[in-house]
């Protein structure tokens, strides 16, 4: 049956040491690996640093305990190879390298699934369709189709945007225990009765809040859990979309999630 079919009945450089260290990034394992391969070692540290989130070249030194100019150098290099990218403020974060591999192993089943649905949102609202995960304290679009012509919100694979602003930010930090969730609206465009609301109805809707112009709708994803693990969303031109957007687009931007919810709660009840 098609997933949809409810939404359309119902309508390069060094920077200073930063000693501010997130405390996860101090623990130093006792179980620590090693492989016999000091520089595919000492790369790992390196990635089970950003795992804890965004870092400076600093922060790496101190979490891995990594010389400065080997770490630099092999952050670059994982850079290069897209296992690492920057964030706005140049800080080191997972690259989309990662969840490419996932894909092409067939690990990563939201993704695995994600295709057909993003495409018929597509069909359905005539507008381009992203999946979003939050990364630390920015979000990753970790799949995406886009309208193959005229005026369109272009977003690839891989991007990083705030989660400061967007309906898919407000999905990202609604569920989120209270003091996270209070502590990433410090600088939001969004504020927590925002969220209430986002809570109570299950979407996401937002207008020139990103970027002027720019429209979104989005709805959350879960595991098998329950747990929101990524917001799905579709984007365009206000002119397009119209000032109320998830009006219009909440119920199959829904559809979407819940679909994508259903298949990861059955993949789990089956492992």
């Amino acid at each position: 049956m098609d997933p949809m079919t409810e939404a359309s009945d119902n309508s390069q450089r060094d920077f200073p040491v930063d000693t501010s260290i997130n405390k996860a990034q101090m623990i130093v394992s006792s179980d620590e690996i090693h492989s016999g391969v000091g520089v595919l070692d000492k790369a790992v540290k390196i990635l089970e640093a950003l795992e804890a989130g965004p870092a400076t070249l600093g922060q790496l030194v101190v979490a891995t305990g990594l010389a400065r100019p080997t770490a630099h150098r092999l952050a670059i290099a994982l850079e290069r190879h897209r296992f690492a990218v920057r964030d706005q403020h140049g800080r080191f974060v997972l690259g989309s390298r990662f969840a490419e591999l996932a894909a092409a192993a067939g690990e990563d089943r939201l993704l695995t699934a994600a295709g057909p649905i993003l495409q018929t949102l597509l069909d359905r609202t005539g507008e381009s369709a992203q999946i979003y995960r939050r990364q630390g304290d920015q979000r990753v679009c970790i799949a995406a189709v886009e309208r193959p012509t005229g005026l369109h919100d272009s977003i690839p694979v891989g991007a990083i945007l705030s989660m400061q602003a967007g309906s898919a930010a407000q999905i990202l930090t609604a569920w989120e225990e209270s003091e996270q969730m209070h502590r990433g609206l410090r600088h939001s465009k969004f504020t927590v009765q925002t969220l209430a609301m986002v809570r109570r109805r299950g979407w996401a809707d937002s207008v020139n809040e990103r970027e002027e112009g720019v429209c979104s709708v989005s709805a959350p994803i879960r595991n098998g859990s329950g747990q929101v693990i990524a917001a799905i969303s579709i984007s365009g031109p206000s002119g397009r979309m119209g000032p109320t957007p998830g009006r219009r687009y909440a119920p199959y931007v829904m559809a979407g999630g819940r679909y994508l919810t259903e298949t990861l709660a059955k993949a789990s009840a089956r492992q």
